[in-house]
Parts: C-alpha cells; structure tokens; sequence
C-alpha cells in the first residue's frame, strides 16, 4: 500500500460519492424510515476521550438528517484498549439500523498488528463516515521552556510518565515519537481512553502527554490558558504528494517532522521513520469512522450516508466543526472506502518493523 494518500485525492473522492450515493438513493432503494426508534452508537472507550468528543459532536446533528429523527445515544463500551467493544460489535448482526459503531486508531492497529484478542474484521462491516484528524504533544511549563528552541535535547535526561492505552493501540505513534528523540518515557499502561491520560497531566500523575485534535481543543486548552500546559508539537498532517507537513488546525505548532530534525539522532529517512509515517498515516488522516453492521441493507447504508452528507452540507457546518472537531477530511462513499483501506492496510516492512519494536521494548509478543 502507498503511504501518499492525499487530501487532494480525498476532495475528489468526496465528490464522487456524493454523485455516487445521490444515484443510488434514486436508483437503488428508498432508504430506511427511523421514527420512534432509538438509535445506539457504540464507541468502544471511555467518555473523556477524543472519541467521545467526536460522537457527541455528531450525535445530535445525525439525530436532525436521519429520516425520522430517531433519538442518537452514544454509548461508551471501553475495555482491552478498544477491542472489548468492537468484538461486541462484531456479534451484531444488522436488523434495523438502529447500531453503529464508531472506530478510532486504537481500534484500527490491534487489527493491523494481529492482536490476539481482535475477533472483529472491517472487511464485512459498511463504513459511511470517515472523519481525520490530528494530535498534539504538550508539557509542564517547566519542561516546555527547555524545548523552547525546537529539539528534544534538553529534556532527554528527564525522567517522563505517560498515560497510555497500550503499546498496540494508537499511543504506538507518540511511544515511537518519544523513543525516536531520544526520551526517557515510561508509560503507564492500562488506561481507558486518552481523556484519562490528560487527567493524569492534570493531576500531576504524568508530566507528558497527547490528545487527539478534538480532545485537545476542548480539554487541553483550558489547561494552555490557565498556564498548566504547554503544546510542544502536532504530529502533523500530509500535503498533495504524501509528505508530513503541518497540521492546518495547529498551523503555528511544529510539525513532529520538525522537531525530529531539530533533534541531534533523530532521522526522517529510513526505516524507523518509515513504519512512523506508516503508522501515522494509518491512525489519523482517517483516524475516526462510523459504520453499520455485516449484512446492512444498501436502503440502510444509503440512509445513513445521505444524513451524514447532509450534515456537511449544513451552512454552519464548517463552523461548528472547526470549533469541535479541528481541520480535517470529513468522508462518505467511496472516499470514506478509500479512507478505510489506507486505515487498515500498511506496508510489510512497516508491520515488521512494529512488530520487532514492541517485543524488544515493551516485550508485547503478537502471534
């Protein structure tokens, strides 16, 4: 699989599905009627997280587009970083279309890496929305003063806690981020949803840590405005030819390319920056997506993508967003298709790489 999945090709692949479905809901059934029904969300981590940002931000708005305006409940299923609850999901068999699943990248990389405990495939389930997105490091203020310049030096001599979900789930970018500039991080394993990292930061449990873009926005900056916080870099985003450039939310951050380079032993080429890239790529620029049961009706799948559309196409849509969700791809059709296979395909070689890194580091042996 290439790692250059561009927005360029998102943008034109957004525009294809929206003829391709607006056909289809012509030509290839009428849709589903929800009135009176109440509609489950299952997102498979805590309430505190990105995730549940994520959810709750579209929650209410599906609720509106959806024939009928059933009621939308999100409901939080978190457990074995993510898999607890889409081995749930996995069980449903499609009835009504009244269950949908929200993924995230601590779903996507269990699948990736062949975790053991992964019972659940995306290839029988229907995505119908793929939403990217981004994430930030921050520090104490202490900390952050001495990164002021760029490079990760001053700090390496640090020791550092860090709130993590798990070695195999999302948390692997920053983990690898972290070791690549030479820090000294010992995570805490076990917690339920990134939220719960950042009440770590808070609590003074841990000294560094990282959010998803709308984690970050909502939780994170109050922390920066009070003083407690500081951001220190955005991992990034990819530019039309597949290169890590700046995040469009975070534009006056650094990008984690950037501080790599500033950083003496830190490389941007190669294979550890490869399976990085590889892994990023995966894990946010289609970070987020929902999706009905196997066997989902095309009537179903239609319905949902058509009130997932006209969501985006709402006059305040870009406005609420940004302010929620950051700057980012929302998908449907077939770029949300295109979105979920560069999600949950990555390069050989990186796989490899990943694999070895965490029975070496973390001794997490995957079979």
């Amino acid at each position: 699989m290439s790692i250059k999945t561009t927005r360029a090709v998102a943008c034109s692949l957004v525009a294809a599905a929206s003829m391709t479905f607006a056909s289809d809901a012509t030509a290839g059934g009428h849709g589903i009627n929800l009135e009176g029904k109440t509609v489950e969300w299952i997102i498979p981590f805590s309430e505190t997280g990105g995730s549940a940002k994520w959810a709750n931000f579209y929650a209410p708005l599906l609720s509106e587009a959806l024939p009928g305006n059933p009621t939308v409940v999100v409901t939080f299923m978190p457990g074995a970083g993510s898999t607890k609850g889409a081995n749930f999901f996995q069980e449903k068999a499609y009835e009504d279309g009244t269950v949908i699943f929200g993924s995230s990248g601590s779903t996507q990389f269990p699948y990736l890496l062949g975790d053991p405990r992964v019972r659940y495939e995306y290839g029988g389930w229907n995505v119908v929305l793929a939403s990217g997105t981004g994430g930030v490091a921050y520090l104490p203020p202490d900390l952050a003063a001495s990164v002021a310049d760029g490079g990760a030096a001053a700090i390496a001599g640090e020791d550092l806690i860090y709130g993590s979900q798990g070695a195999t789930r999302l948390d692997l970018v920053p983990l690898l981020a972290w070791e690549m500039l030479g820090l000294n991080v010992e995570p805490v394993f076990g917690i339920k949803g990134r939220g719960d990292g950042r009440l770590m930061f808070e609590r003074g449990e841990a000294n560094i840590d990282y959010q998803t873009s709308s984690s970050y926005l909502s939780g994170v900056t109050p922390l920066v405005e009070a003083g407690t916080a500081v951001p220190w870099f955005a991992f990034g985003a990819l530019d039309d030819d597949g290169n890590i450039v700046r995040d469009p939310t975070f534009p006056e951050m650094p990008s984690f390319k950037e501080v790599c380079e500033a950083t003496e032993g830190c490389e941007t080429s190669g294979t550890q920056w490869e399976a990085w890239k590889a892994f990023f790529v995966a894990g946010f620029p289609a970070q987020k997506m929902v999706f009905l049961p196997a066997g989902a009706s095309n009537d179903a799948i239609v319905t949902y993508t058509k009130a997932f559309e006209d969501v985006k196409a709402r006059a305040d849509f870009k406005e609420i967003s940004t302010a929620r969700l950051g700057v980012y791809p929302q998908m449907t059709g077939p770029a949300a298709q295109t979105a979920l296979d560069s999600a949950t395909k990555v390069p050989a070689e990186a796989k490899e790489y990943i694999v070895n890194w965490l029975s070496e580091r973390y001794g997490v042996t995957l079979n």
